[in-house]
């Protein structure tokens, strides 16, 4: 599967993402929209970026009792996303469930799901001491990622410094989807496992998700090209 760049469009509104989709007169980059934006906004906004011609990460990491996630990702699958997402922490039998309802509610291919090992905000002390979970950070990843595997998923959502060992737990055919890219200049934000996008394009990801280094940058179209460059050549 060929490299690409999802810009993490966390706007607060359409009329905000739409104005920043306007600035790309030459590409259509592949956009993620999340939770704050599809909440405030509803399906239509899918729809709305859909018409002009991206592709679309819907990132709303679902996590709930297996049917109410497999009717849940059927209508997702109706709005004709490109890529979605669950919490891996949900068990087996809810992946399976949920990948049951975006293949009975695509009218095509569908989309291509995976599924969230830990998040990027999350280090090894808050791991262990708020969510018990006494395993080192690699072994979890990639425990999630057999999971999400024998689920039948096609991969998962891990930091960049995981990337390699999803790889080798999961073969190199299994999607990595990595947040938490960064610029040595630019601020961590929020994140705590963050790598350039020149170094994530060593463990072998397949696709980077980028917020705050596109979207604030002065000139957006300039820094989502340095990303591209820097991460698919």
């Amino acid at each position: 599967m060929n490299r690409d760049v999802i810009i993490a469009c966390d706007f607060k509104n359409k009329a905000d993402t739409i104005a920043f989709l306007d600035k790309f007169q030459e590409e259509k980059p592949f956009v993620k929209i999340g939770m704050e934006l599809f909440y405030g906004e509803g399906p239509d906004i899918v729809r709305a970026i859909k018409d002009r011609g991206h592709k679309i990460f819907l990132d709303l990491k679902l996590h709930d009792i297996p049917t109410t996630v497999r009717k849940a990702m059927m209508n997702l699958a109706r709005l004709g996303v490109d890529m979605t997402n669950v919490h891996a922490a949900g068990t087996i039998d809810m992946m399976r469930a949920a990948k049951e309802g975006l293949v009975e509610g695509a009218s095509g291919d569908p989309a291509i799901l995976i599924a969230v090992t830990q998040l990027t905000s999350t280090n090894l002390e808050r791991m262990q001491k708020e969510l018990l979970i006494n395993a080192t950070m690699e072994e979890t990843v990639a425990h999630y990622a057999r999971n999400t595997k024998e689920a039948g998923l096609n991969g998962v959502v891990c930091s960049p410094l995981e990337a390699a060992i999803v790889k080798n737990a999961c073969g190199k055919d299994f999607i990595t989807v990595t947040p938490g890219i960064r610029y040595p200049d630019g601020n961590m934000g929020d994140q705590s496992r963050v790598m350039t996008p020149a170094k994530a394009r060593e463990t072998g990801t397949e696709f980077i998700v980028v917020g705050r280094p596109i979207t604030q940058a002065e000139d957006v179209v300039a820094a989502y090209r340095r990303v591209c460059k820097d991460f698919i050549g």
